[in-house]
């Protein structure tokens, strides 16, 4: 039984102590429902009660799933790991991700765990750059706006195969990250 760094968020967000999330889950038969099946039962009990229940339902069916050693910390219903670095800048969105896009172009490790073309798209609430890793995994960087102007760049990294590629991966980011931003 894997102890998850969620249980405590979930309680205070929904308002339900982690006993009782147990009791209903025992109750609907979760350690055989699929992640999807569980997100979606807890959604039920959630919506119109707090906000962001879709959020707070993923994140009580992933606590629940490491609770019961179904998964570890970082690791996806696929059995990939992924991972993610963020970092709050003084640069508006867009400005943010057209810096983002001219430096990755141009810098050998970002490079260096990317295949093929980048898309970029975007939406008034965020704009996200997506390409291919090697061997399955993927890098998604989202550039989206604080309440100030301003924005934060998430940097995720999705399909790792282990959770020593995923700590890997996650020092490159970290690394890269701060690469960045030190030069904004």
């Amino acid at each position: 039984m894997a102890t998850s760094s969620r249980i405590q968020a979930v309680e205070r967000a929904t308002g339900r102590g982690w006993d009782d999330w147990l009791a209903y889950l025992t109750g609907i038969g979760a350690p055989e429902l699929t992640h999807h099946e569980i997100a979606s039962a807890v959604l039920g009990e959630l919506d119109g009660k707090i906000d962001n229940p879709g959020w707070w339902a993923q994140s009580t069916a992933v606590a629940y799933e490491q609770h019961i050693g179904r998964r570890v910390p970082g690791q996806r219903p696929d059995g990939t790991f992924q991972t993610s670095v963020s970092r709050s800048t003084t640069l508006g969105m867009d400005d943010l991700m057209r810096a983002w896009s001219e430096f990755a172009a141009g810098d050998a490790d970002v490079v260096a765990l990317i295949v093929g073309e980048v898309r970029v798209s975007g939406t008034e609430k965020r704009i996200t750059w997506r390409a291919k890793g090697y061997e399955g995994e993927s890098v998604i960087v989202i550039s989206e706006p604080k309440k100030d102007g301003a924005a934060s760049l998430v940097v995720q990294h999705l399909g790792s195969p282990t959770p020593e590629r995923n700590d890997e991966v996650k020092e490159q980011w970290r690394a890269i990250v701060s690469r960045f931003v030190a030069g904004l």
